[in-house]
């Protein structure tokens, strides 16, 4: 039997929800105005970054016309482009890399990337670090608004019939899909006391 590991992005793989955060909101301003956005993340029904502007659109009464929501979509990647060249790279969670190496090299593990991300400011972020994901699926919220739309989606891309599926993930509605989809989860980062770095795991 084999096993399914999936892995979020920001704050998991990448130390880059800050920033990443406030590039978004940035972009929202900049194509919608001044709307107003609620306290947390969390609190929004469906934190994935196409969820999210869909909710941040009915909370103000706009228009949810398909161009305003590629103008928010381009005007976030140009943030991050920006970011990219004059800072070089997010910082990666110690032995992220590595580990992801690791579980490619094992016979009974297959490998995903689901992230609540836009699939281009994914592949920016990860790129710019040295991932090395040429045969990795990576699942975003371009591929479904939902965040356990997405897990699921990854998942089906590994396969069937696994023995388990773990996902890591560093923020509560990680662990409340987790919860949702009967997977098991690992916390990585300081808001749910997780992982600090991967050193150690899946050595063999």
């Amino acid at each position: 039997m084999t096993h399914a590991v999936i892995f979020d992005i920001d704050g998991t793989l990448l130390n880059s929800a800050v920033t990443d955060d406030q590039m978004y909101r940035e972009a929202v301003l900049e194509i919608f105005g001044e709307v107003s956005f609620r306290a947390e993340m969390h609190e929004y029904d469906r934190v994935t970054d196409l969820g999210i502007l869909l909710q941040i659109i009915e909370d103000n009464n706009l228009e949810p016309a398909a161009h305003s929501i590629e103008g928010v979509k381009n005007a976030f990647f140009a943030r991050m482009r920006s970011f990219l060249d004059n800072v070089g790279s997010f910082d990666e969670v110690p032995g992220a890399k590595a580990v992801l190496r690791r579980i490619s090299a094992l016979e009974d593990h297959r490998l995903a990337i689901a992230t609540g991300g836009w699939r281009t400011s994914a592949e920016m972020k990860l790129k710019s670090v040295g991932f090395e994901l040429q045969d990795v699926p990576v699942l975003t919220s371009d591929d479904h608004v939902e965040r356990t739309g997405i897990m699921k989606i990854a998942l089906a891309e590994l396969g069937k019939d696994f023995e388990s599926v773990t996902y890591f993930g560093d923020a509560l509605w990680d662990q409340r899909a987790c919860h949702e989809l009967d997977w098991n989860f690992r916390a990585v980062g300081p808001m749910l006391d997780g992982l600090k770095t991967y050193d150690g795991l899946y050595t063999g």
